[in-house]
């Protein structure tokens, strides 16, 4: 119902200026409730180098949605697209969470951040009308690759394993039927290459449909 809602409020005011004021409300919301979060989870007595840091890639797709509605760029609101749509909801399916439940902090943090991301996500594509493209995909799937092997490195040095790029998560996940370490981070970027082209290719074909109807019969 939260999609829904921000969906028909985008479209009722895209071209406006209500559009820029709803979606730098929208960013203040989400960045502030995660920089509160993660000023929370750096406090002596919360802080723990193992999951403290902002180094999963929940955390940059937090990031980078907040850039992405206040600035509407393409660059930011591409990862926001793949990483949102793709990697939360996994994430939300099988949550790494050891919080007891609601009202927890930690349950509070883990639901409205990756809940709000999606939102954001959603917003932007059917909201505002931004489209990804092939382009997006190439540039997100960059961006990806040099985070994992700054975040492996970091966890090699640290014993952590952020990004669950050094060991698989304790709690089930998607990474089971993906075989054993290191060979499960290779099918996990192959699913994820191959579910990114999916949400690419009907925007595309989309495209190329109103550019042969844009174009006069000679």
């Amino acid at each position: 119902m939260g999609a829904v809602l921000l969906v028909r409020a985008g479209r009722r005011q895209r071209g406006t200026r209500s559009e820029v004021l709803f979606a730098r409300a929208f960013a203040l919301l989400l960045g502030l409730f995660a920089v509160a979060m993660q000023i929370y989870r750096v406090l002596p007595s919360q802080w723990d180098i193992d999951v403290s840091l902002p180094l999963h890639l929940s955390d940059f797709t937090w990031i980078v949605a907040v850039y992405a509605l206040w600035t509407r760029r393409q660059w930011a609101y591409s990862l926001t697209y793949y990483w949102g749509l793709t990697l939360n909801p996994q994430a939300m399916i099988t949550p790494a969470l050891d919080a007891p439940g609601f009202p927890h902090v930690d349950f509070v943090d883990f639901w409205t951040q990756h809940i709000l991301v999606v939102w954001a996500a959603i917003y932007l594509t059917w909201g505002l009308g931004l489209r990804p493209g092939w382009r997006s995909l190439a540039n997100t799937a960059s961006v990806t690759v040099a985070w994992g092997v700054a975040v492996f490195g970091f966890n090699l040095l640290t014993g952590a394993n952020y990004g669950f790029l050094n060991a698989k998560p304790a709690n089930p996940s998607l990474l089971d039927v993906m075989g054993p370490w290191p060979w499960y981070l290779a099918v996990e970027f192959a699913v994820g290459i191959a579910a990114w082209a999916l949400i690419t290719w009907p925007w595309t074909r989309s495209a190329e449909r109103s550019a042969r109807c844009a174009t006069p019969a000679k």
